[in-house]
Protein backbone atom coordinates (compact mmCIF):
# COMPACT_ATOMS: atom_id res chain seq x y z
CA UNK A 1 0.00 0.00 0.00
CA UNK A 2 2.86 2.43 1.01
CA UNK A 3 3.69 2.16 -2.95
CA UNK A 4 1.44 5.47 -3.19
CA UNK A 5 3.11 7.31 -0.43
CA UNK A 6 3.45 10.07 -1.83
CA UNK A 7 0.00 10.52 -2.04
CA UNK A 8 -0.27 10.04 1.76
CA UNK A 9 -0.19 12.92 4.16
CA UNK A 10 2.20 10.91 6.74
CA UNK A 11 6.63 12.45 6.35
CA UNK A 12 8.82 8.94 5.24
CA UNK A 13 9.86 7.51 8.20
CA UNK A 14 6.59 7.32 10.14
CA UNK A 15 5.05 4.61 8.57
CA UNK A 16 3.71 1.68 10.42
CA UNK A 17 3.34 -1.30 8.01
CA UNK A 18 2.90 -4.92 8.33
CA UNK A 19 2.80 -5.00 4.43
CA UNK A 20 -0.67 -4.41 3.56
CA UNK A 21 -1.90 -3.55 0.22
CA UNK A 22 -1.99 -5.34 -3.02
CA UNK A 23 -4.29 -7.78 -2.47
CA UNK A 24 -5.76 -9.95 -5.38
CA UNK A 25 -7.88 -8.66 -7.67
CA UNK A 26 -9.43 -12.21 -9.51
CA UNK A 27 -12.23 -12.55 -11.63
CA UNK A 28 -15.59 -14.23 -10.17
CA UNK A 29 -15.67 -18.19 -10.71
CA UNK A 30 -17.89 -19.47 -13.17
CA UNK A 31 -19.79 -21.43 -10.48
CA UNK A 32 -21.16 -17.79 -8.59
CA UNK A 33 -21.46 -16.18 -12.28
CA UNK A 34 -23.74 -18.61 -13.68
CA UNK A 35 -26.15 -19.30 -10.05
CA UNK A 36 -26.71 -16.00 -9.52
CA UNK A 37 -26.10 -13.46 -12.67
CA UNK A 38 -27.96 -15.27 -15.41
CA UNK A 39 -28.89 -11.88 -16.90
CA UNK A 40 -25.86 -9.88 -15.77
CA UNK A 41 -25.10 -7.23 -18.36
CA UNK A 42 -21.38 -7.01 -17.19
CA UNK A 43 -18.71 -8.25 -19.34
CA UNK A 44 -16.52 -8.85 -16.16
CA UNK A 45 -17.50 -9.39 -12.40
CA UNK A 46 -14.21 -8.93 -10.67
CA UNK A 47 -13.41 -9.69 -6.76
CA UNK A 48 -11.13 -7.56 -4.89
CA UNK A 49 -9.99 -9.60 -1.81
CA UNK A 50 -9.41 -7.41 1.11
CA UNK A 51 -10.22 -10.03 3.26
CA UNK A 52 -6.31 -11.07 3.38
CA UNK A 53 -5.22 -8.37 4.41
CA UNK A 54 -2.85 -9.15 8.25
CA UNK A 55 -6.09 -8.68 10.23
CA UNK A 56 -8.06 -10.13 7.93
CA UNK A 57 -10.09 -6.63 6.88
CA UNK A 58 -9.78 -4.20 4.28
CA UNK A 59 -10.03 -1.71 7.59
CA UNK A 60 -5.69 -2.04 7.77
CA UNK A 61 -5.85 0.30 5.07
CA UNK A 62 -6.87 3.16 6.80
CA UNK A 63 -5.48 1.89 10.20
CA UNK A 64 -2.01 1.78 8.69
CA UNK A 65 -1.93 5.00 7.87
CA UNK A 66 -3.91 6.28 10.99
CA UNK A 67 -1.56 5.09 13.64
CA UNK A 68 1.47 6.18 11.94
CA UNK A 69 -0.11 9.42 12.47
CA UNK A 70 -0.43 9.30 15.81
CA UNK A 71 3.05 7.62 15.79
CA UNK A 72 4.15 11.09 13.74
CA UNK A 73 1.71 12.92 17.04
CA UNK A 74 4.12 10.99 19.50
CA UNK A 75 0.79 9.86 21.14
CA UNK A 76 0.77 7.06 23.68
CA UNK A 77 -2.74 6.12 24.45
CA UNK A 78 -5.92 6.76 21.96
CA UNK A 79 -9.06 4.97 22.02
CA UNK A 80 -11.42 3.94 19.75
CA UNK A 81 -15.47 2.01 18.61
CA UNK A 82 -16.14 -0.65 16.30
CA UNK A 83 -18.23 -3.46 15.56
CA UNK A 84 -15.70 -5.48 15.58
CA UNK A 85 -12.78 -5.43 12.32
CA UNK A 86 -11.59 -2.02 13.19
CA UNK A 87 -11.07 -2.80 16.71
CA UNK A 88 -8.93 -5.81 15.83
CA UNK A 89 -7.02 -3.83 13.29
CA UNK A 90 -6.28 -0.63 15.42
CA UNK A 91 -4.76 -3.22 18.22
CA UNK A 92 -2.73 -5.04 16.28
CA UNK A 93 -1.25 -1.80 14.86
CA UNK A 94 -0.94 -0.20 18.26
CA UNK A 95 1.22 -2.88 19.22
CA UNK A 96 3.35 -2.63 16.48
CA UNK A 97 3.82 1.19 17.16
CA UNK A 98 3.99 0.88 21.03
CA UNK A 99 0.42 3.18 21.96
CA UNK A 100 -1.70 2.18 24.02
CA UNK A 101 -5.12 1.61 22.60
CA UNK A 102 -9.12 1.13 24.68
CA UNK A 103 -11.36 -0.58 21.81
CA UNK A 104 -15.07 -0.15 22.74
CA UNK A 105 -16.87 -2.60 21.17
CA UNK A 106 -20.72 -3.75 21.22
CA UNK A 107 -21.28 -6.87 23.28
CA UNK A 108 -22.43 -8.80 20.53
CA UNK A 109 -19.16 -8.77 18.40
CA UNK A 110 -18.25 -11.58 16.99
CA UNK A 111 -15.78 -13.82 19.37
CA UNK A 112 -13.23 -13.83 16.93
CA UNK A 113 -12.64 -10.29 16.61
CA UNK A 114 -12.56 -9.86 20.55
CA UNK A 115 -9.84 -12.44 20.29
CA UNK A 116 -8.04 -9.97 17.85
CA UNK A 117 -8.14 -7.26 20.07
CA UNK A 118 -7.48 -9.19 23.52
CA UNK A 119 -4.17 -11.05 21.97
CA UNK A 120 -2.52 -7.98 20.13
CA UNK A 121 -2.45 -6.09 24.17
CA UNK A 122 -5.35 -3.80 23.02
CA UNK A 123 -7.78 -2.69 26.04
CA UNK A 124 -11.04 -4.14 25.04
CA UNK A 125 -14.07 -2.29 26.59
CA UNK A 126 -17.74 -3.94 25.58
CA UNK A 127 -20.43 -1.96 25.50
CA UNK A 128 -24.18 -2.90 26.55
CA UNK A 129 -26.01 -2.22 23.82
CA UNK A 130 -26.04 -2.03 19.53
CA UNK A 131 -23.61 0.15 17.34
CA UNK A 132 -24.74 3.41 17.92
CA UNK A 133 -24.37 3.07 22.02
CA UNK A 134 -20.77 2.17 21.85
CA UNK A 135 -19.82 5.47 19.65
CA UNK A 136 -21.68 6.65 22.28
CA UNK A 137 -19.56 5.56 25.05
CA UNK A 138 -16.86 6.08 23.25
CA UNK A 139 -17.20 9.63 22.60
CA UNK A 140 -17.10 10.32 26.67
CA UNK A 141 -13.76 8.41 26.58
CA UNK A 142 -12.86 11.11 23.42
CA UNK A 143 -12.73 13.47 25.88
CA UNK A 144 -9.70 12.88 27.96
CA UNK A 145 -7.74 10.42 25.30
CA UNK A 146 -7.11 11.10 21.26
CA UNK A 147 -9.95 9.52 19.62
CA UNK A 148 -8.88 7.65 15.91
CA UNK A 149 -12.62 7.14 15.55
CA UNK A 150 -12.29 6.19 11.57
CA UNK A 151 -15.62 7.28 10.78
CA UNK A 152 -14.43 10.38 11.68
CA UNK A 153 -10.74 11.04 11.37
CA UNK A 154 -9.73 12.07 7.41
CA UNK A 155 -6.15 10.51 7.94
CA UNK A 156 -8.21 6.98 7.32
CA UNK A 157 -9.60 7.63 4.41
CA UNK A 158 -5.97 8.22 2.87
CA UNK A 159 -5.44 4.74 3.83
CA UNK A 160 -8.58 3.53 2.40
CA UNK A 161 -8.38 5.36 -0.93
CA UNK A 162 -5.83 3.00 -2.05
CA UNK A 163 -8.39 0.67 -2.60
CA UNK A 164 -9.00 3.21 -6.00
CA UNK A 165 -5.42 3.06 -6.73
CA UNK A 166 -4.72 -0.67 -6.53
CA UNK A 167 -7.50 -1.61 -8.67
CA UNK A 168 -6.87 0.90 -10.85
CA UNK A 169 -3.01 -0.76 -11.31
CA UNK A 170 -4.27 -3.87 -11.82
CA UNK A 171 -6.49 -3.58 -14.33
CA UNK A 172 -3.94 -1.11 -16.34
CA UNK A 173 -4.51 2.10 -15.22
CA UNK A 174 -7.89 2.09 -16.21
CA UNK A 175 -10.82 2.57 -14.06
CA UNK A 176 -13.32 -0.32 -13.90
CA UNK A 177 -17.05 0.74 -14.66
CA UNK A 178 -18.63 -0.07 -10.74
CA UNK A 179 -17.40 -0.61 -7.46
CA UNK A 180 -19.64 -2.23 -5.52
CA UNK A 181 -18.61 -1.71 -1.55
CA UNK A 182 -20.78 -2.87 1.38
CA UNK A 183 -21.20 0.30 3.84
CA UNK A 184 -22.14 1.25 7.01
CA UNK A 185 -20.09 4.21 8.13
CA UNK A 186 -19.06 4.35 4.28
CA UNK A 187 -15.01 4.30 4.89
CA UNK A 188 -14.41 2.53 1.84
CA UNK A 189 -16.50 4.14 0.25
CA UNK A 190 -15.81 7.13 0.67
CA UNK A 191 -12.33 6.45 0.39
CA UNK A 192 -12.84 4.78 -2.98
CA UNK A 193 -14.33 8.35 -3.90
CA UNK A 194 -11.62 10.10 -2.92
CA UNK A 195 -8.68 7.87 -4.82
CA UNK A 196 -10.76 7.61 -7.55
CA UNK A 197 -11.50 11.43 -8.10
CA UNK A 198 -7.62 12.02 -7.34
CA UNK A 199 -6.81 9.65 -9.96
CA UNK A 200 -8.93 11.19 -12.69
CA UNK A 201 -7.93 14.91 -11.65
CA UNK A 202 -4.33 14.01 -12.46
CA UNK A 203 -5.14 12.71 -15.72
CA UNK A 204 -4.50 8.77 -15.37
CA UNK A 205 -7.76 7.99 -15.56
CA UNK A 206 -11.04 9.64 -17.41
CA UNK A 207 -14.00 8.84 -15.19
CA UNK A 208 -14.88 7.84 -11.63
CA UNK A 209 -16.44 4.52 -11.83
CA UNK A 210 -19.90 3.93 -10.11
CA UNK A 211 -20.01 3.50 -6.37
CA UNK A 212 -22.59 1.36 -5.46
CA UNK A 213 -23.30 1.39 -1.38
CA UNK A 214 -24.67 -1.33 -0.53
CA UNK A 215 -27.05 -1.66 3.40
CA UNK A 216 -29.05 -4.61 5.06
CA UNK A 217 -32.57 -4.07 4.23
CA UNK A 218 -32.72 -3.88 8.42
CA UNK A 219 -30.38 -1.31 8.74
CA UNK A 220 -30.17 0.69 5.52
CA UNK A 221 -30.41 4.54 6.79
CA UNK A 222 -28.63 5.84 3.19
CA UNK A 223 -31.99 4.42 1.58
CA UNK A 224 -34.07 6.12 3.65
CA UNK A 225 -35.00 4.01 6.56
CA UNK A 226 -35.60 5.12 10.21
CA UNK A 227 -36.17 1.97 11.98
CA UNK A 228 -33.58 -0.85 12.44
CA UNK A 229 -32.86 -4.65 13.51
CA UNK A 230 -30.28 -7.03 14.58
CA UNK A 231 -28.86 -8.64 10.80
CA UNK A 232 -26.31 -11.13 10.01
CA UNK A 233 -24.28 -8.17 8.48
CA UNK A 234 -22.57 -6.90 11.71
CA UNK A 235 -19.80 -4.88 10.13
CA UNK A 236 -22.64 -2.57 8.27
CA UNK A 237 -25.26 -2.53 10.89
CA UNK A 238 -24.52 1.66 11.37
CA UNK A 239 -27.75 3.47 12.24
CA UNK A 240 -26.62 7.05 11.80
CA UNK A 241 -23.45 6.68 9.72
CA UNK A 242 -21.59 10.35 10.45
CA UNK A 243 -21.17 10.81 6.89
CA UNK A 244 -24.32 10.58 5.49
CA UNK A 245 -24.62 13.25 3.46
CA UNK A 246 -21.54 12.61 1.77
CA UNK A 247 -22.07 9.11 1.17
CA UNK A 248 -25.30 10.50 -0.53
CA UNK A 249 -23.25 12.32 -2.23
CA UNK A 250 -20.44 10.18 -3.51
CA UNK A 251 -23.18 7.78 -4.73
CA UNK A 252 -25.21 10.86 -6.69
CA UNK A 253 -21.85 12.33 -8.05
CA UNK A 254 -21.18 9.14 -9.56
CA UNK A 255 -23.99 7.77 -10.66
CA UNK A 256 -24.40 5.23 -8.28
CA UNK A 257 -26.73 4.06 -6.14
CA UNK A 258 -27.98 1.91 -2.63
CA UNK A 259 -28.61 -0.86 -2.55
CA UNK A 260 -30.53 -3.04 -0.14
CA UNK A 261 -30.52 -6.26 0.45
CA UNK A 262 -32.41 -8.92 2.86
CA UNK A 263 -30.17 -11.30 5.25
CA UNK A 264 -31.93 -14.13 2.87
CA UNK A 265 -30.34 -12.75 0.02
CA UNK A 266 -27.08 -12.20 2.13
CA UNK A 267 -27.20 -15.49 3.73
CA UNK A 268 -27.51 -17.48 -0.11
CA UNK A 269 -24.64 -15.17 -1.54
CA UNK A 270 -22.52 -16.28 1.52
CA UNK A 271 -23.13 -20.08 0.65
CA UNK A 272 -22.35 -19.53 -2.75
CA UNK A 273 -19.38 -17.47 -2.26
CA UNK A 274 -17.97 -20.60 0.49
CA UNK A 275 -18.56 -23.22 -1.88
CA UNK A 276 -16.57 -21.48 -4.43
CA UNK A 277 -13.30 -20.87 -2.25
CA UNK A 278 -14.07 -17.37 -0.82
CA UNK A 279 -14.14 -17.82 2.67
CA UNK A 280 -15.38 -14.38 3.39
CA UNK A 281 -17.83 -12.96 6.09
CA UNK A 282 -21.38 -12.20 6.14
CA UNK A 283 -20.76 -8.44 5.71
CA UNK A 284 -18.84 -9.26 2.52
CA UNK A 285 -21.95 -11.74 0.82
CA UNK A 286 -24.04 -8.10 0.65
CA UNK A 287 -21.92 -7.00 -2.50
CA UNK A 288 -22.83 -10.20 -4.14
CA UNK A 289 -26.29 -10.70 -3.39
CA UNK A 290 -26.37 -7.17 -4.97
CA UNK A 291 -25.77 -8.19 -8.20
CA UNK A 292 -29.32 -9.09 -9.17
CA UNK A 293 -30.16 -5.50 -8.15
CA UNK A 294 -27.76 -3.44 -10.51
CA UNK A 295 -28.12 -6.60 -14.00
CA UNK A 296 -28.10 -3.08 -15.94
CA UNK A 297 -24.77 -2.16 -15.20
CA UNK A 298 -22.32 -2.96 -18.10
CA UNK A 299 -18.46 -3.25 -18.68
CA UNK A 300 -16.46 -4.59 -15.71
CA UNK A 301 -17.47 -4.54 -12.29
CA UNK A 302 -15.29 -4.91 -8.91
CA UNK A 303 -16.84 -6.31 -6.07
CA UNK A 304 -15.43 -5.11 -2.57
CA UNK A 305 -14.77 -7.86 -0.39
CA UNK A 306 -13.87 -6.61 2.89
CA UNK A 307 -13.53 -9.25 5.35
CA UNK A 308 -12.08 -12.71 6.23
CA UNK A 309 -14.74 -15.27 7.54
CA UNK A 310 -12.40 -17.04 9.71
CA UNK A 311 -13.22 -13.88 12.29
CA UNK A 312 -16.72 -15.04 11.92
CA UNK A 313 -17.06 -19.10 12.34
CA UNK A 314 -19.60 -19.10 14.87
CA UNK A 315 -21.71 -16.99 12.93
CA UNK A 316 -21.32 -18.99 9.49
CA UNK A 317 -21.62 -22.43 11.06
CA UNK A 318 -25.65 -21.12 12.41
CA UNK A 319 -26.54 -19.78 9.84
CA UNK A 320 -25.76 -22.37 7.07
CA UNK A 321 -26.29 -24.93 9.12
CA UNK A 322 -22.69 -26.56 9.21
Amino acid sequence: MWRYRETIPVPEGFEVTLGEGMTPLLDMHPSMRESVLAAQSASRIMLKLDSLFPSGSYKDRGVSVMVSHCKRLGLRHVVEDSSGNAGSSFAMYCAVAGIACDIYVPEATSPAKLTQVIVSGGNLVRVAGDRQATSDAVWQAAQSHYYVGHAWNPFFFHGTKTFAFEVCEQLGWKAPDAVVIPTGNGTLLLGCWIGFDELRRAGVIDRVPRLIAVQAARCAPLAGATTFSPTIAEGIAIPRPIRREQCLQAVRETKGRVVTVTDAQTIASLGLALRAGYYIEPTCATALAALPHIRDIEGTIVLAITGHGLKTNDTIAKVLQA
